[in-house]
């Protein structure tokens, strides 16, 4: 009978201790609270980059293909990316195939420009060769005429004045034929600088594409190591792919000294953003590895990135550190420092309310819950400065109180005194 006793008793005093330990619990989680913190207080934009050569050689296809009217062109061959090149080793070949077809047509123009030309001159030199000859014939003539006239002397009138006729006549001839053969010299020369220019224009042509076709073969310019050009959508240029005649960039060979963090930042944090301000960088290839920077660009317009609805901002980091394991394309962690108080009084971001633009909390004063307005400064994505309302003493609501009906608002005075409280 005691044993049942004793068990009934002791099954009471459990049912009763896990009463008052839900009551506890149920009470801490209704009244969770926390007291504002005081100490340093940071703002900061965390964001994911990659390495780039702040500085860089580019290597260039071709550079008279527009001239040519050849928009684009295939990559062939390419080296693999992050070979050490020499200067004058090869670096990427281009397809030639419709450059050596147009060189095949402008060899045929070539040949039948050089064909008329020569055609041309002969024409030329035959025609004002025959011309000469006549010259010479009308000279004769016009002798005969005149020995004709003087031993007309003594004839009869009539046939004296025929004498006369006949030299004058012999004398046109030869002057027109002067101005004739002058006239066929002009025309002679004009049709030379016709074909002239035109087997010029055609021979400068194939020149062109004979030079143009051994630019298809590209060489680096500089030592160093290769790195493939990125297009507007981000992805690299490799064999297979198409070189752009107004922009023949090909890849590229980085500076390694001074290396910089790309970064695309949302438009909600830009605004927090300036040249000048200082970075934590970390390399997710070696996370031991700390190294720091400066923003030096920040963009003014927007773009918007592949696979992403939001608009970014492309900002640009200067690694302040030189270090030969730094690689272009590494992937950066940029914690960039928007500002640093070196003492504040801050509160998690969840217990700030709003109501007409004001700012509370709910916070424990004398034993009673009322909603205290607070003045903000600068936040971050987990807390928010208090310039005024609270002090590091009190204690606010993490979450609404239980019951909010009937609190009283402590109003802040201009000064950043407290008011004296007043029902709601």
């Amino acid at each position: 009978m005691n044993k049942r006793l004793l068990l009934v008793a002791g099954a009471v005093i459990v049912i009763a201790l896990l009463g008052l330990f839900v009551r506890f619990e149920s009470d801490e989680v209704a009244d969770l609270m926390v007291s504002p913190r005081l100490g340093p207080f940071r703002v900061a934009v965390t964001t994911t980059g990659e390495l780039r050569a702040k500085n860089s050689v580019k290597i260039y296809g071709p550079s008279s293909t527009r001239q040519l009217r050849i928009f684009e062109m295939k990559i062939l061959r390419l080296v693999p990316e992050g070979t050490v090149i020499k200067k004058g080793q090869f670096v990427a070949e281009l397809d030639r195939s419709e450059v050596t077809s147009r060189i095949n047509d402008a060899n045929l123009e070539l040949q039948k420009a050089q064909s008329q030309y020569e055609q041309a001159m002969l024409d030329t030199s035959l025609t004002l060769s025959r011309e000469r000859d006549n010259l010479v014939n009308l000279e004769y003539a016009k002798e005969e005429a005149r020995l004709r006239q003087e031993q007309a002397v003594y004839e009869a009138p009539s046939l004296k004045r025929q004498a006369e006729i006949d030299f004058e006549k012999a004398q046109r001839a030869l002057e027109q034929a002067v101005e004739n053969y002058q006239t066929q010299v002009k025309q002679g020369i004009a049709k030379m600088r016709e074909v002239g220019a035109e087997l010029s224009k055609n021979r400068n042509q194939f020149q062109l594409l004979t030079d143009a076709a051994q630019q298809f073969t590209i060489m680096a310019p500089e030592n160093g190591m290769v790195v493939y050009k990125r297009d507007w959508r981000g992805q690299k240029l490799t064999t297979g792919g198409t070189v752009n005649a107004w922009d023949p960039v090909v890849a590229e060979l980085p500076d390694l000294s001074v290396m910089e963090s790309v970064t695309y930042v949302n438009e909600v944090d830009i605004q927090k953003l300036a040249s000048g301000q200082k970075v934590e960088i970390g390399l997710d290839a070696d996370p031991d590895k700390k190294l720091t920077g400066t923003v030096v660009n920040v963009a003014n317009i927007g773009e918007q990135r592949p696979n992403s609805d939001a608009k970014v901002f492309e900002v640009a980091i200067t690694v302040n550190e030189s270090d030969t394991t730094l690689r272009p394309a590494m992937t950066t962690s940029n914690t960039i420092v928007v500002a640093e108080l070196p003492e504040a009084i801050f509160i998690p971001l969840e217990a700030i309310h709003t109501s007409d633009s004001l700012n509370f909390v709910y916070a424990r004063r004398g034993g009673r819950t009322v909603r205290q307005e607070v003045r903000l400064g600068q936040m971050n994505e987990n807390e928010a400065v208090v310039q005024a309302g609270v002090s590091n003493e009190d204690r606010i609501f993490l979450s609404l109180p239980a019951d909010t009906s009937g609190l009283s608002f402590v109003l802040l005075e201009t000064g950043g005194a407290l008011a004296a409280a007043s029902p709601e």
